[in-house]
């Protein structure tokens, strides 16, 4: 099985760009594993405390893994990256830092260090009371390579980035858009856990071990990420992506992208936004990352079939 490992700083990235080399190319449908820092990338360490948070440099934040190349993969294609399985690290950090997050410069800087222990993630002894969150492991930023430019990796785009939707976690098949030769793939940001939105700016931050496979779509087309994803023991999800300047316009782009995707399953326009409403889900993903915000749509995926 091919392996990148993320720790070894020439297999890592800062600027989403066309001019990043593959660091690996791998078959359709090959199995093969990502080795991913936390997205301090490696800057906090398990004994940091909340002065810790000033030596921080915010330009090594986020760094992406990759790129992967899928061999074959050419414009106006779609991989469907299959995600096997994310195993996390054995603790992870949350943290408040300045100018960041929806309530920015409300609060004092804090960092909170969790131990995860068998798909727990428990507070240290200096929380107000003990908690015990059950994770669900996730990433944060999974994209293929731009066209043409440089882009930061920490506002989200439309081929993918940073968007910390917590649909993209084991077991979901995430679809983005190829716009160069071999799409080039990159992944990174583990969560073992979050809530819609992050509000904080931050989930539980870790380390992580990946693997996955990419189916390619020859001639697929989409315009924006899109997620099809477990609810719970009855159904998956279909999830359709709007990235936005702002909550309203992300909204009604994911909602297009949903009657887009109807219309291609046989329903009408109107039927389809008919369907959206009694049976989509809007969801806030991301709401952090200036100046872009992550608006994720959800139907039952049988509606589709």
């Amino acid at each position: 099985m091919r392996k990148l490992n993320g720790n070894e700083k020439e297999n890592i990235h800062f600027k989403w760009s066309p001019m990043n080399r593959a660091r690996m190319e791998v078959e359709d449908d090959e199995l093969f594993e990502v080795i991913i820092p936390d997205s301090s990338v490696n800057q906090i360490k398990e004994y940091h405390t909340d002065k810790d948070l000033k030596s921080l440099n915010s330009e090594l934040f986020d760094g992406a893994v990759g790129p992967i190349a899928i061999k074959g993969a050419k414009p106006g294609d779609v991989i469907e990256v299959i995600l096997d399985d994310i195993e996390i690290g054995s603790w992870g950090w949350t943290a408040i830092m300045n100018d960041f997050g929806l309530l920015k410069n409300e609060f004092d800087e804090k960092l909170v260090i969790w131990k995860i222990e068998k798909g727990i993630a428990l507070t240290p002894d200096s929380f107000s009371r003990k908690l015990r969150i059950p994770s669900n492991p996730f990433l944060g930023i999974i994209g293929t390579s731009p066209p043409d430019g440089e882009y930061g990796t920490i506002p989200p785009q439309y081929f993918g980035g940073n968007m910390d939707n917590r649909m993209n976690r084991k077991g979901s098949r995430v679809f983005l858009p190829v716009t160069v030769e071999g799409a080039n793939l990159s992944i990174s940001d583990p969560h073992a856990t979050q809530g819609d939105g992050e509000v904080c700016g931050t989930a539980i931050e870790t380390s992580a071990v990946v693997r996955a496979r990419v189916k390619l779509h020859k001639n697929m087309n989409i315009s924006t990420p899109q997620t099809i994803s477990k609810i719970d023991d009855t159904y998956s999800a279909f999830c359709t992506t709007g990235i936005g300047k702002n909550l309203y316009e992300a909204s009604q782009k994911s909602v297009r992208e949903m009657i887009q995707k109807l219309s291609s399953s046989g329903f009408s326009r109107e039927e389809s936004y008919i369907i959206s409403s009694v049976a989509g889900n809007l969801r806030i993903s991301e709401i952090v990352d200036e100046p872009h915000y992550v608006v994720s749509f959800c139907i039952p995926e049988f509606i589709l079939h």
